[in-house]
Parts: C-alpha cells; sequence; structure tokens
C-alpha cells in the first residue's frame, strides 16, 4: 500500500510541476488564461499618451471639478449657517477635499511611472549586461 501511495503522490507531484511549468511560460487566452504573446501591454508611445491624457485632462478637469463642487458647498454651508446640517455638509466637503488630495497624488504618481517606466527597462537591461560582462570577459581569458 505504501508503495502505491508513494509512486502515485510522485505522478501527481510530476503532473503539477509540469502544468505550474506551463502556465508560467503562458496560457493561450481561449482557455481562459491572460497569455499574453510575450509583448508588454503597451508601447512607450501609449504610455506617453497616457501620461499626457493624465496631464491635459484628467489632472485639470478634476481641479475644476473640485473648485465648482467647492464652490457650491461653500454657499450652501453659508445658507445653513447656525444649523446642524452646516456642520455636516462641512465636514463631508473636509473628508472630499482629502478625497481629491489623495486622487491627485495617485494621477501624479501614475504619470510619473507612466513617463519614467521605459527608462527603467532600459536601465535595468544595461545593468543585466554589465552583470553578464564579467562572465564573457572570464570566458575569454579561459580561452572559451
Amino acid at each position: 500500500m505504501s508503495g502505491d501511495f508513494t509512486q502515485e503522490w510522485g505522478s501527481e507531484r510530476a503532473r503539477a510541476a509540469d502544468q505550474a511549468a506551463m502556465r508560467l511560460n503562458g496560457v493561450p487566452a481561449a482557455d481562459g488564461g491572460g497569455g499574453g504573446g510575450g509583448t508588454f501591454a503597451s508601447t512607450p508611445a501609449q504610455k506617453r499618451s497616457a501620461a499626457n491624457t493624465i496631464e491635459t485632462e484628467l489632472e485639470p478637469n478634476t481641479t475644476k471639478a473640485t473648485e465648482y463642487a467647492d464652490e457650491s458647498t461653500s454657499t450652501t454651508v453659508k445658507g445653513f449657517d447656525g444649523w446642524d446640517t452646516a456642520v455636516g455638509l462641512k465636514k463631508v466637503a473636509d473628508t472630499w477635499d482629502q478625497h481629491v488630495k489623495v486622487l491627485m497624488g495617485r494621477l501624479g504618481s501614475e504619470k510619473g511611472s507612466l513617463r519614467g517606466a521605459s527608462g527603467l527597462f532600459v536601465r535595468n537591461d544595461l545593468g543585466t549586461g554589465d552583470g553578464f560582462r564579467p562572465l564573457g570577459t572570464q570566458s575569454k581569458l579561459n580561452g572559451l
């Protein structure tokens, strides 16, 4: 009995390892996997375009919408001066402003990441190449 279990266990482990290796190498999208074709999800031009959209559309439009909401809320708070409603609206407005600040920070961060991604890949490639250079030199010294 123990031998059968050990043999079956070894067989199942080998099958699981094969499946894991296949998944790591990519699964065709038709099978429900991500299965990218070995390419990045976007080109450097698409990254620049996305960063420009953040800078020229999302950030300014978010700022305008926030200013409009702040003006309307301030007017309403003044209209309810002396009531508990004014205190509640002020608290909501403060919370809103905090959320907008986080959103604007996130947009700025994403914009910077998009613009820096291509340079990061180049630096990574150069660093990897530099790491392998001593190996090539060593091969030449050994007459390989």
